[in-house]
């Protein structure tokens, strides 16, 4: 079980805590490169408690810098983008998006130290539509993360941020909970009425799943299996990956490339950026599943209902449907067995699910099962790693060696004879699609 102590390592992220600490070890997604016009307004940005802004220059270079001029720490959100520098309205000190000071035009001649003044300002660097930041100053980054999906062209890769209300681990631990899946989002369709090649009818079939959990060079895996006839096994492979990512099983092993970042904005608030191929049979490509007679699976829905930007702090990718309107719960259709939660779409009734838990879940209210098993494993992967890094300075996983992420891939494959997990994965991850690196 964990304690409410190793509760707050896991999920507090500010600045010199562990966990935040470890983060800022890594690049972050932190916007959408279409959310940053040259010479347009400066966006408010919160990544891991920080309060940032972010630009892009004339020539196109993006900005992140703490949103305080280092002069009278007034808002830079307020400020000019203009002629290659973001320029604070209160005295007109200018910053360019490396965070150096090159003008200031308030100060005499000759009296002048911009040479001497730094906005504190991260590194960044654009791919695959995403600016991507580095919150370490004055430190060498490392390579972005090695995923598959990061090598695929821009054009075929689909890349969607949604806002979640409460701590970035509860969010990330929704995603490699395996047993969930036949009660929350398919707890009212019944296998018979499924047709037999529907995935679906796999997880249903057996609601208690069988699973194998294991550290990874990248941090956790497990793999659930389910007999499926004789001398066959239907898997459903899925990771944790250092500090943030996961990948969920939702789609055929052979061509599912994708990674899903749960990014913590600060201790109450995350923001789901993920990556996939357009050309993978999965769900996020493939439509919405059908019943024997051709009818919808209920709550089954696709796609994202979003709330119009703000520049608040979070205002940013919310949805519509929230806890102020109960993620729009049908009861009738909860009632009637149309839909198990009353929730439509797979990813709201997740969202619903781990936005009810609070800000911060209560670890000490839990009572975890042996089903929970890739969660504890988890939790202390991540204990280990941020207590290694932080009493002997070892960097986690990836956080050196970018490489370890590319071998790492998810989705649902059935296998003939008597192979073990691991040699399973193994034949199956050499025979997939991949992409040039």
């Amino acid at each position: 079980m964990t304690t409410a102590a190793e509760g707050r390592e896991l999920a507090l992220v500010g600045p010199s805590t562990p966990m935040g600490e470890l983060m800022r070890r890594y690049w972050i997604p932190a916007c959408k490169s279409s959310e940053l016009q040259s010479d347009g307004a400066p966006i408010r940005l919160k990544l891991l408690g920080e309060k940032l802004i972010a630009f892009r220059d004339s020539t196109g270079r993006p900005g992140i810098m703490d949103h305080r001029c280092p002069h009278r720490c007034a808002s830079l959100f307020l400020a000019r983008n203009e002629e290659n520098g973001i320029r604070c309205v209160y005295h007109g000190w200018k910053y360019d998006v490396e965070g150096n000071c090159v003008d200031m035009p308030s100060v005499p001649p000759g009296q002048d130290f911009k040479d001497k003044v730094r906005a504190k300002a991260y590194r960044t660097v654009e791919k695959s539509g995403v600016v991507w930041t580095y919150m370490v100053e004055n430190a060498e980054p490392p390579q972005l993360p090695g995923f598959e999906i990061l090598d695929m062209p821009e054009d075929e890769i689909n890349v969607t941020f949604v806002h979640r209300s409460c701590n970035y681990l509860q969010a990330l631990e929704g995603e490699i909970d395996t047993s969930h899946f036949g009660f929350l989002h398919a707890g009212h369709v019944e296998p018979e009425d499924v047709p037999e090649d529907e995935p679906l009818r796999q997880t249903i079939t057996n609601r208690a799943p069988n699973y194998h959990v294991s550290d990874a060079p990248w941090g956790t895996q497990y793999a659930g299996f389910r007999a499926t006839g004789p001398g066959r096994t239907y898997w459903r492979f899925a990771n944790f990956l250092f500090p943030f990512w996961t990948q969920a099983p939702n789609g055929e092993f052979d061509s599912h490339m994708h990674a899903r970042a749960w990014v913590p904005l600060d201790d109450a608030n995350t923001m789901f950026v993920f990556f996939w191929w357009k050309g993978a049979v999965a769900a996020n490509s493939l439509p919405q599943p059908v019943l024997k007679d051709g009818s919808p699976v209920g709550g089954a829905g696709r796609g994202n209902n979003f709330r119009p930007n703000t520049t608040d702090w979070l205002g940013r990718w919310r949805l519509k449907e929230d806890e102020t309107n109960d993620w729009c719960i049908d009861r009738e259709a909860q009632r009637s067995g149309a839909i198990y939660t009353g929730i439509d779409g797979i990813h709201l009734q997740d969202q619903a699910i781990t936005e009810s838990m609070g800000p911060i879940t209560d670890f000490d209210f839990e009572h975890l099962a042996p089903s929970d098993r890739m969660i504890t494993r988890t939790r202390r992967r991540m204990l280990m790693a941020v207590r290694a890094l932080r009493d002997d300075g070892i960097l986690p996983p990836g956080a050196d060696d970018s490489g370890v992420y590319r071998t790492a891939r998810s989705g649902y494959l059935t296998s003939e004879g008597n192979d073990g997990w691991e040699k399973v994965y193994a034949k199956r991850l050499d025979a997939a699609v991949h992409p040039a690196p």
